[in-house]
């Protein structure tokens, strides 16, 4: 196997702006892991709330939250096998250290993107989603680059 064969994973590591528009602009079905319910005003709320708002279907998986049952007027799931229809997205609210327990759940729902908001990094994880043809977006807020997108 040459170099370039062993490599082939890293082209689902997308990291600049014209790869990322690309796959969002592709996809539209968001299962996002931890989100919170609109009383926090955090990002793991107004985030998937602007996706929402530019055309995504939102579907909560909070963390946090055993009694949320819906979030912003979508059902919530305990996890991310439990959700009926394709997934294309899952988006990651999550602490790096807490990324690793979910690999199994995502790996079994085989997104097209995996999207790790700003400031959220796991190496690993990305590598192994990538091997396993997932297209990996990390430290980036896709409330920023859905607005980049005109959205």
């Amino acid at each position: 196997m040459t170099t370039t064969e062993s490599d082939a994973w890293r082209r689902h590591l997308l990291t600049d702006p014209p790869a990322i528009h690309a796959a969002l602009a592709a996809l539209k079905t968001v299962a996002v892991v931890g989100i919170k319910p609109a009383d926090t005003d955090a990002p793991a709320y107004y985030v998937p709330e602007y996706a929402q708002r530019a055309g995504y279907t939102i579907i909560p998986v909070p963390v946090y939250y055993p009694d949320m049952v819906s979030e912003l007027g979508e059902k919530a799931y305990r996890s991310l096998r439990d959700i009926p229809v394709p997934i294309d997205i899952v988006q990651l609210f999550r602490r790096p250290a807490d990324i690793p327990p979910h690999l199994d759940a995502i790996l079994a729902v085989k997104p097209k993107l995996v999207f790790m908001q700003l400031g959220i990094r796991h190496e690993a994880v990305a590598e192994t989603l990538a091997k396993a043809g997932i297209d990996v977006v990390q430290d980036h807020c896709m409330l920023v680059e859905l607005r980049k997108m005109g959205k």
